[in-house]
């Protein structure tokens, strides 16, 4: 794996979610670095893989609902942190947070699971789903994630994530604290 600065030389054999990403990061004037992956990062010890190359951590995304299936969040924490649902649940005021149905990642996001991405929410062009951000990623100088594919993976400042991109797309976030206790 390789580091590049922008957007991969050859867009053959690139999903058109893909593209679309490197699309809107280049008009909205975001600097982003990419890199292809030997295999698709679907767990998070693929993903420790990446970072290396990124040389920053790409965060753990868990797509979330409400029991009724009437409130969706996706939730970007550090990937060696635990995950307590209870933890967020009293932060955020929703109880029984559990992870939301495939179809509706689908739906909401255009993403497979595995490929879960802030970059997803371009595509939620109704706000359906609300950005929670633990605060250790926020401190973060840089974020690693991926372009709505689990094949490649882009390393972006975090401030152009949170004063560009999201108001771009017409999300906002949540910043939480997050323990793992």
């Amino acid at each position: 794996m390789e580091l590049h600065d922008g957007r991969p030389e050859s867009m053959e054999g690139r999903s058109e979610a893909e593209i679309h990403t490197y699309d809107v990061l280049d008009e909205l004037g975001i600097h982003y670095w990419q890199t292809d992956h030997e295999r698709p990062a679907e767990t998070m010890q693929d993903c420790l893989e990446v970072d290396a190359v990124l040389q920053t951590a790409i965060c753990k995304n868990l797509f979330l609902c409400n029991r009724q299936k009437t409130k969706y969040y996706m939730l970007m924490m550090p990937g060696d942190k635990p995950f307590k649902t209870k933890e967020l649940s009293k932060q955020i005021g929703s109880a029984r947070l559990s992870f939301a149905p495939e179809e509706n990642m689908w739906e909401f996001l255009h993403i497979h699971p595995g490929a879960v991405s802030v970059m997803g929410l371009m595509n939620d062009t109704e706000t359906h789903v609300q950005l929670l951000i633990d605060e250790d990623i926020l401190k973060s100088e840089y974020l690693g994630c991926h372009p709505c594919v689990n094949t490649s993976s882009l390393k972006i400042r975090m401030k152009d994530i949170t004063d560009v991109f999201l108001p771009a797309v017409h999300h906002d976030y949540i910043p939480v604290h997050l323990t793992g206790e």
